[in-house]
């Protein structure tokens, strides 16, 4: 049987769970405890990151979209990647943006509201100390979650850019709450790999944190339908499909325009600050998990952040998916985007990543 090792309070962990429960895989969920840690999750993954996968032949896999690609081998039947150019392009597209995008608004509700925080910190000290008193618990969770809290300013997110975070989710939200009110999952009756990117922290952060899932219900009543139907094993999306004809929805254009106006942008400065650093440290191999900061914009926000390269490893499967179309096949793509979108992922990734070993280094 497969073990997912995570825990509930866990974004990534969501995501996971998800499809498991959607391709009907029997899984026992073990939570990720010190001990854990200690005994199985660094020994066997050499980096202190949830959730983690063992399989019945004991293979240890971290990193969601390695998991999902994993399991795709092995369950093949009813695939969350769909076939068609347009859709497998907005499907990568959308993992990428829930993924390592919506974590600022996922991080900002939890965080710097005070009820979310002290229900995050009390699950965390569940997770920490199972069988403790509350007392235990909220002191552990205290300790346990710091590290998490004190993320927020790597992330940009900072008093000077909360508004504008608030007003792009609460924007986002609405093109959302349009789209699920027409379509059950991005692409029609079946979840693809985009809805498994949003799911993470639209779930487990969004939904699932008091304040910040009350929110959710109250104004976009038809997005918490959808997170839902996602976390359901019993929810009715096993006997359905993608739309007919690789259709894009109307619905979700504007949602990818907020994509390519707000995280795009970082992920090609990001690409040419792994450039600068390729140069500078020549004889390096493995790539820190931060290569300096840069400038975001949301709105007429601007505010600084770290720049993360392991983006660019989920930015790549977009990328190479798309500039790897056949003639037909782009200009059915090209139907779909604006030139500036189009420009973007066709710009050049001159330095490559990859991950080995659970680290990420420079595609030799």
């Amino acid at each position: 049987m497969y073990q997912l090792i995570g825990a509930p309070v866990s974004l990534y962990t969501g995501k996971v769970r998800c499809y498991l429960h959607f391709k009907g895989i029997t899984f026992k969920e073990i939570l990720s405890t010190p001990q854990v840690f200690k005994e199985l999750i660094i020994p066997r993954t050499g980096v202190r990151y949830i959730p983690v996968l063992v399989t019945p032949d004991d293979q240890v896999i971290q990193d969601t979209t390695d998991i999902i690609d994993h399991l795709e081998q092995r369950f093949a039947d009813r695939s969350v990647y769909p076939v068609g150019p347009c859709q497998r392009l907005v499907a990568l597209l959308m993992e990428i943006y829930g993924d390592e995008w919506l974590v600022n608004p996922a991080m900002l509700y939890r965080w710097a509201n005070d009820e979310n925080r002290e229900f995050a910190i009390q699950e965390f000290g569940r997770t920490r100390l199972p069988g403790a008193s509350d007392e235990e618990q909220y002191a552990a969770g205290l300790e346990a979650s710091g590290p998490f809290a004190g993320a927020l300013p790597r992330l940009g997110v900072t008093d000077h850019s909360r508004p504008a975070i608030e007003h792009s989710y609460m924007a986002l939200l609405t093109e959302l709450n349009t789209h699920f009110s027409a379509y059950d999952y991005l692409l029609g009756d079946k979840p693809c790999i985009g809805d498994y990117g949003l799911i993470g922290p639209l779930y487990a952060h969004l939904y699932r944190d008091p304040a910040s899932g009350r929110l959710m219900r109250d104004q976009a009543p038809q997005v918490a339908s959808w997170v839902e139907r996602m976390i359901s094993p019993d929810a009715n999306h096993n006997e359905g499909d993608y739309l007919a004809d690789d259709q894009i929805p109307d619905t979700l254009l504007p949602i990818i325009a907020r994509m390519f106006d707000e995280q795009v942008p970082v992920l090609l400065e990001t690409a040419r600050l792994l450039e600068q650093w390729t140069q500078a440290s020549p004889d390096s191999t493995e790539i820190p998990r931060a290569i300096g900061t840069l400038r975001y914009r949301l709105g007429d926000m601007e505010e600084e952040r770290l720049a993360f390269p392991y983006n660019l490893w989920m930015w790549q499967r977009a990328h190479d998916f798309f500039n790897g179309l056949g003639t037909d096949d782009r200009e059915a793509v090209d139907t779909l985007l604006t030139d500036e979108q189009i420009q973007a992922l066709s710009a050049p990734l001159t330095i490559r990543v990859q991950r080995r070993g659970n680290r990420l280094e420079r595609q030799q």
